[in-house]
């Protein structure tokens, strides 16, 4: 794994060498076998079959989730091996771990997809994916403004979704 000090370990952790490597559209699979490569790392089996199955999944997904999904196909990776992988994915810029809260993160694969922004209701834990122009153009602003050149953001609305206020209003009745 890369070294060093990371102040937002959710942001995708690729090094400057293998972003400036990276090609517009070049295949998802050889990002990460270069990733490896550099990092002394083998291409094994168990990783191949991780990403084949993080690069099926849509949207986020827990790290649990793809733990079950690789036992019901048959294929034996250990929980372990299976959150190395991921981290390794992050580290190579193919995923992106989300936080909602202190209880649960969730994966979105981010090489060559449309990322995408969250509201979050509190009280249920519904998630609803947006994304906008708007704030990638106001993103794009900041970032010029203070001399920085875009990798990734996130964006998460912290709120009550209506079927929530629904059941507080409700309640207070």
């Amino acid at each position: 794994m890369s070294q060093g000090t990371n102040i937002l370990p959710s942001l995708p952790r690729i090094s400057a060498r293998a972003r400036k490597q990276a090609l517009p559209y070049e295949p998802v699979c050889a990002i990460f076998r270069r990733y490896l490569h550099l990092e002394k790392l083998k291409f094994t089996p168990e990783r191949a079959m991780i990403l084949d199955a993080v690069l099926r999944k849509t949207g986020l997904f827990e790290a649990e989730q793809l733990v079950d999904d690789l036992k019901q196909l048959g294929h034996r990776a250990s929980r372990a091996t299976v959150y190395r992988t991921l981290s390794h994915l992050q580290d190579a810029g193919i995923l992106k771990q989300v936080f909602f809260d202190n209880k649960q993160s969730y994966y979105e694969v981010i090489a060559g997809r449309q990322t995408y922004d969250y509201l979050i209701c509190v009280c249920s834990g519904k998630v609803i994916e947006f994304n906008s122009d708007k704030l990638r153009k106001l993103r794009d602003e900041i970032c010029r403004e203070h001399g920085f050149e875009p990798v990734s953001h996130q964006f998460h609305i912290f709120g009550l979704c209506p079927e929530a206020r629904e059941k507080a209003k409700e309640s207070k009745s």
